[in-house]
């Protein structure tokens, strides 16, 4: 081991500013700051980095001086908090971790929340370089948070006139929210994965693993609705008809007999090759989306493929119809955006790309009723971009990716993440009338 003239830990001496001559390499690395020591959590003894913040002026001399403190600085017991100025005296100016009263450090934020923020642990404030909140970006603000599930959330449903939240999750539940209070109300165990949530009319319709089950919440009675194989992923209604996406591929359809207050099943879609993962139904057609990675559009008169599209290299996650458009997203790490021509076919008009895959799509209007793209991505943020010129106006940051968007009255709408919180959104209108005026 090296030791100075003094006695002292040379490597340690020389972290803290010691005068002795670095070799060419080792100036330019111990003359920085340590990263981890800043952030509270260097454990290397000795660090090649320094332990101090760099002063605003020429480095002094300590030539004949001993570092304070050299046994056993950087060890997790001897961490410099705020205030803390070692043996210096307390008239001295603190200068000791990133809370020095003369540091100059600017602090650059990056896209990314502070794990410790989350957890209600976060010391550095303001002058933390990570995120102190859910989101970025003017126009939108987080209401509230709904926490309960264990598991990713699948699915979301407002019906219509109602005044309860439903969502669902692949911890097996179905979790009854109270609008007004954001309380939940009631837990239903289903006691297998939730794989889809929509409410149509009086029914809340739950795709389940070989079933959808189906509740009337005006008179409080349920029914199972079998045929399906394999998880189901995806439900939609159009034309009178409820159709299921299922893992096997295929594409189930019921019809409701109001004379036997039950559904019963009128057709079987069959083309993709795997899994059908999202469906929507738009402009008198079913689209379906599947991990084979095609698109199928169907007519709903007679129920027949009428052409498929596979431009997307990797599995279709979700569909949208906004106005005489389709929009596509895959994990392929596009957004597509489908158009008639002539003779009716569907073709990519433009493609957006992102550095990650899309997991989920979702047309609103703000506060101005300017239209609006949600765009959730596996890197955990949810995009938010102006149509039709995707320039991106925010992001909604998340513990985990977000599967389920919904959207609700009144410029408010949801998210459902993989942890399984719920965060209710609401649209204002303060920001975008401020920007009009600049």
């Amino acid at each position: 081991m090296d030791f100075d003239s003094n006695g002292g830990n040379k490597r340690v001496f020389n972290r803290l500013g010691g005068p002795t001559r670095p070799s060419p390499q080792q100036t330019n690395t111990r003359q920085q700051v340590c990263f981890h020591w800043r952030a509270g959590r260097c454990y290397r003894n000795p660090c090649q980095f320094l332990h101090r913040e760099l002063p605003a002026g020429p480095v002094p001399n300590h030539a004949n001086k001993r570092a304070p403190d050299e046994s056993g600085f950087a060890g997790p017991s001897h961490r410099r908090g705020p205030g803390f100025n070692g043996s210096h005296s307390s008239n001295s100016s603190n200068t000791w971790g990133r809370f020095g009263g003369n540091s100059r450090a600017v602090v650059t934020k990056t896209e990314k929340v502070c794990r410790y923020w989350v957890d209600g642990s976060c010391s550095h404030g303001d002058k933390c370089r990570f995120l102190h909140c859910w989101s970025r970006g003017d126009g939108f603000s987080l209401l509230t948070q709904l926490d309960g599930h264990e598991k990713l959330v699948s699915g979301i449903a407002l019906p219509s006139g109602s005044d309860k939240l439903y969502t669902g999750s692949k911890d097996g539940t179905i979790r009854v929210w109270d609008c007004a209070s954001g309380q939940c109300t009631s837990v239903l165990n289903l006691g297998a994965e939730v794989g889809c949530v929509i409410a149509e009319g009086p029914w809340l319709l739950v795709g389940m693993p070989n079933l959808v089950r189906a509740w009337n919440m005006e008179t409080n009675t349920d029914q199972s609705l079998s045929g399906p194989v394999g998880q189901v992923y995806s439900l939609v209604v159009g034309s009178d008809l409820l159709f299921a996406g299922t893992h096997d591929g295929s594409i189930l359809a019921w019809r409701y007999n109001a004379a036997t207050n039950c559904f019963e099943q009128a057709a079987s879609l069959m083309g993709h090759t795997v899994a059908v993962v999202t469906l929507y139904v738009g402009a008198n057609r079913l689209y379906s989306g599947s991990m084979d990675k095609s698109i199928k559009v169907w007519s709903l008169e007679n129920l027949q493929c009428i052409q498929t599209l596979t431009d997307h290299t990797s599995v279709v996650m979700s569909l949208i119809c906004w106005d005489q458009f389709l929009l596509s997203c895959s994990l392929d790490n596009t957004v597509k955006i489908w158009a008639a021509v002539e003779g009716g076919n569907l073709e990519v008009t433009y493609t957006h790309k992102e550095e990650n895959g899309v997991l989920a799509l979702c047309g609103v209007h703000d506060a101005e009723a300017k239209p609006v793209l949600l765009c959730s991505c596996n890197d955990t943020t949810l995009r938010l971009y102006d149509l039709p010129s995707f320039t991106e106006r925010g992001k909604i940051f998340a513990k985990q990716e977000i599967r389920s968007i919904q959207i609700g009255p009144g410029g408010i709408f949801f998210t459902g993440d993989g942890t399984g919180q719920v965060k209710v959104w609401k649209w204002s209108t303060a920001p975008a009338a401020a920007a009009a005026m600049s």
